[in-house]
């Protein structure tokens, strides 16, 4: 497996893939992980235990600690950030490099205690990582990864739409993988009350000519975006960390997740193989 990353390595710095941001000479690692969690008022105190519970568990699982140490570099950055009305640079850069660290990381997450906000400002929240999360990786890393997961898609009035800060990750970098955490049927659409398009007012004429779409569908347009990007759901926050479990696997590995819908700096869509 170390040899087959090493080779995907390779191969996305030969096919005119944006270099990750790199910062300072400490010795490389495989991902710079950037773990951000909706922490909206949406999300009472057991919904929010689950998603602690969810990511630390995930950390000690032997599967994502394999997917750690094999890697080319043999270790990942690790961070997270929780956001409602504003984001919170909730755990720093962590060097993730054997089990014992996973261990000592996942403890972290366990006893951070719970941030309060209102609304669901995902497009902020993307700037403040832009801005200020991904220029400050402590060292070289492969890949950039944003990981978003939240109940909603975002309900601010946000000073730019939520594509343009997205595209702008995208550019410098940054694969933004999507977890929509389903909390009614998944093939429902979201609700008036809460989906509005980017940018757009909730009486928006336009929004209504749409049509309304789904949770999953609305991550996938306007949240997942770069190399390898892919929306993995969960059916409510019981499922979380299945899901947070399974997608960590995906990402620390830099193995992509074939057959999903991929869009592109530039707003192109593409399935990857």
């Amino acid at each position: 497996m170390r040899n087959l990353l090493a080779g995907m390595a390779a191969g996305l710095s030969l096919a005119g893939v944006p270099a990750p941001v790199q910062s300072s000479n400490r010795p490389p690692v495989d991902t710079a992980l950037v773990v951000s969690v909706d922490v909206s008022n949406s999300v009472d105190q057991e919904r929010y235990r689950l998603q602690m519970e969810g990511i630390a568990s995930a950390l000690e699982d032997p599967g994502v600690i394999e997917a750690i140490t094999n890697g080319p570099n043999g270790g990942i950055l690790f961070s997270m950030v929780t956001w409602a009305d504003r984001p919170e640079f909730t755990l720093p850069w962590q060097k993730i490099s054997n089990k014992q660290e996973a261990l000592a990381v996942a403890d972290k997450i366990r006893k951070l205690p719970q941030q309060g906000g209102e609304f669901t400002c995902m497009t902020r929240m993307m700037r403040s990582v832009n801005d200020k999360v991904v220029s400050q990786i402590p060292g070289e890393a492969l890949r950039v990864v944003l990981d978003v997961s939240g109940d909603g898609p975002d309900n601010c009035n946000a000073d730019e739409p939520i594509e343009k800060v997205r595209d702008e990750l995208v550019a410098n970098g940054v694969t933004v993988n999507g977890l929509p955490i389903n909390i009614g049927d998944p093939s429902e659409p979201v609700g008036e009350g809460a989906y509005r398009a980017p940018g757009s007012n909730f009486s928006d004429s336009t929004l209504k000519a749409a049509g309304p779409i789904t949770l999953e569908e609305w991550y996938r347009t306007y949240v997942m975006g770069g190399m390898g990007a892919f929306v993995l759901p969960a059916n409510g926050y019981n499922d979380f960390g299945r899901a947070i479990r399974q997608k960590f696997v995906i990402e620390i590995s830099g193995l992509g997740f074939p057959g999903q819908l991929t869009v592109g700096a530039a707003g192109n869509h593409e399935v990857t193989k």
